[in-house]
């Protein structure tokens, strides 16, 4: 991403909170008057190179991401047009998509957060009570990016793979998630993978073990640290 888009970024930023009376955050997602809004990245989109090229950090959240942020927008308005009209079929209908393209916000949401470039702390160890959880659970963090990397290839079709705190006992474990589900429930979202094709196959194409493997360089341990509680 060029230093104007970046600057164009930042004015969008700007312009939106200018323009916008309420704001919320639920789950690191951003939405406006109950409408989702893409967010800006806090980094160039060829900052995570030779991890991730600018060329999918580009498709990957102004294509990808939007468009899971429009449909979203559309199927919520339909939903709340099928309730005012008491039609509970339509709104059975409209669930299952309201969950796909919100998760899908959600998801992608967290993961741009979930990411550093090297100058800005990518790939640096997470430290604190999450290191602590880490090595309670798994022995080292070398030993969780084995087993979390071995999650992500036996993922069957599209999902992504995230560490997940409980929030009965506390402990971190590994989890994986089909399509765009959401972590939600009994469990809290620390760090998520997407193992989506549109994440890595135009750089990696069908070597997405050597994308699962390079990501961690570019992780930022730092914001799975203030997820977990």
């Amino acid at each position: 991403m060029s230093s104007t888009l970046l600057r164009t970024s930042g004015f969008r930023s700007a312009l939106r909170a200018s323009t916008a009376p309420k704001r919320a955050g639920i789950a690191g997602a951003t939405f406006i008057r109950g409408k989702a809004t893409l967010p800006d990245l806090t980094y160039d989109y060829g900052a995570l190179e030779p991890a991730i090229s600018g060329k999918i950090m580009e498709l990957h959240h102004k294509n990808h991401h939007q468009t899971y942020v429009t449909s979203f927008n559309n199927f919520s308005e339909q939903i709340a047009e099928a309730k005012a009209k008491e039609d509970i079929a339509a709104q059975i209908a409209l669930q299952p998509l309201i969950n796909f393209h919100g998760g899908g916000h959600i998801n992608h949401t967290l993961f741009w957060e979930n990411l550093a470039p090297t100058s800005q702390g990518g790939g640096q160890p997470p430290a604190g009570g999450l290191a602590k959880a880490i090595n309670e659970s798994y022995g080292s963090l070398d030993a969780l990016k084995e087993k979390f990397n071995a999650a992500l290839a036996g993922i069957q079709g599209s999902g992504w793979a995230w560490l997940v705190q409980d929030t009965q006992t506390g402990a971190v474990g590994i989890k994986t998630y089909a399509n765009q589900d959401a972590v939600v429930g009994q469990f809290r979202p620390i760090l998520g993978i997407d193992a989506w094709e549109h994440a890595y196959y135009l750089q990696y194409q069908n070597r997405k073990a050597e994308y699962f493997k390079n990501i961690w360089d570019v992780v930022n341990w730092k914001a799975a640290e203030k997820r977990f509680q």
